[in-house]
């Protein structure tokens, strides 16, 4: 698969997380789906970096998909 698609669909999955939360009020930040589609788009995204080389935005993306995985299951203990 092309490099530059695994780039995109990362930046679909944020982006639509994103905008689900500023315009719709099931989707937020405290939502199952919300932080699926970061964990989703976090992972695209990290690797898309390791292909390129950027150390900055692998540890962003690192980042990003700990944190919302840990909110995950901060979510799903809670039911």
């Amino acid at each position: 698969m092309d490099p530059i698609i695994l780039g995109i669909i990362g930046v679909a999955f944020i982006l639509v997380g994103f905008l689900l939360d500023e315009f719709n009020t099931p989707v937020n930040q405290d939502s199952e789906s919300y932080q699926i589609l970061n964990i989703v788009g976090s992972g695209f995204l990290a690797y898309y970096s390791y292909i390129l080389g950027s150390i900055p935005f692998i540890v962003l993306n690192a980042v990003w998909f700990i944190a919302s995985f840990y909110k995950l299951t901060r979510i799903l203990y809670r039911r």
